[in-house]
């Protein structure tokens, strides 16, 4: 279904800001590639726990592989950014079933001469890499500099909820993308940093659901939802903040989109649904 998906989009799907990634349907539209996420995580469970101390052999290996893979580069050709944390989430998942460490680094190396591929062949993701070391100096600059100064505006405690002045026509994609920086005009660095603290608290308990889980299955799934979480933030906080060149990826709960927002609570409900099977003893 998720491999269908993200043929379609590529046919029929609406353009958006250069990219093509949502199929709509009437008045209503959705993103395939954020209702791939979980399929990827299920699928890879399932998968792992199936063909179990077969993984080491590479044939079984491409066998898993080949739909995923595949399925990626297509998101990867519209959107590099959900590409990296499809591609995070294989990774991380086949790290805990695999005793193999050479083929998580054949893996990773891959995928790393790829991204780099993809970055050399798409003249405006250079441009992103220009606007991220000189950004007061490139003319793809604009939307991080106005991120920076909506942080650095913020101060200790923020301007007020409601406040931020950056919303108002100055940032684009305040809304999305950029919501970090607005949070931190509004609420300062203290109110940064305990958004930050609740993001860590909710990867943490994630964690000790995937440790204490029923069997192997639920374990792995919880560790994809996890890692799906944990790197779509650090990417966000990262992109917001000028450590990394400018990428389109939401920041988990907070940003607006319908099918973001969904699939989040859906891959929620899947832990809460795991943790209440988990016999912890006293």
């Amino acid at each position: 279904v998720g491999f269908v998906l993200n043929i379609i989009v590529l046919f029929v799907g609406k353009a958006l800001n250069g990219s093509t990634r949502w199929i709509p349907i009437g008045s209503f539209q959705f993103q395939p590639s954020e209702i791939f996420k979980l399929i990827l995580v299920i699928y890879l469970a399932h998968s792992f726990v199936y063909y179990g101390k077969q993984l080491e052999d590479v044939r079984v290996l491409i066998r898993i592989m080949v739909v995923p893979i595949i399925s990626i580069g297509m998101i990867a050709s519209q959107n590099l950014s959900t590409a990296i944390v499809c591609f995070a989430i294989l990774l991380v998942m086949y790290f805990i079933a695999s005793p193999s460490l050479k083929n998580v680094i054949i893996l990773f190396l891959g995928a790393v001469i790829v991204a780099v591929l993809f970055v050399m062949f798409k003249s405006y993701r250079g441009n992103r890499f220009d606007a991220w070391l000189h950004p007061e100096t490139s003319d793809s600059g604009f939307q991080v500099i106005q991120s920076l100064y909506a942080i650095g505006s913020g101060g200790l405690f923020g301007r007020g909820l409601g406040n931020s002045m950056q919303k108002m026509g100055f940032l684009p994609e305040s809304h999305n993308d950029m919501i970090f920086s607005v949070i931190c005009e509004e609420l300062g660095l203290f109110g940064a940093f305990v958004v930050l603290l609740l993001f860590i608290m909710l990867l943490m308990r994630c964690r000790a659901i995937a440790n204490n889980a029923p069997d192997r299955f639920s374990g792995l799934v919880v560790s994809g939802i996890l890692t799906h979480i944990a790197v779509q933030t650090g990417v966000n906080v990262a992109v917001v903040t000028n450590l990394i060149p400018n990428t389109g990826v939401t920041l988990p709960f907070i940003s607006y989109g319908g099918t973001s927002i969904i699939c989040l609570l859906v891959e929620i409900g899947v832990v809460l649904c795991i943790s209440r099977q988990t016999k912890v003893e006293e």
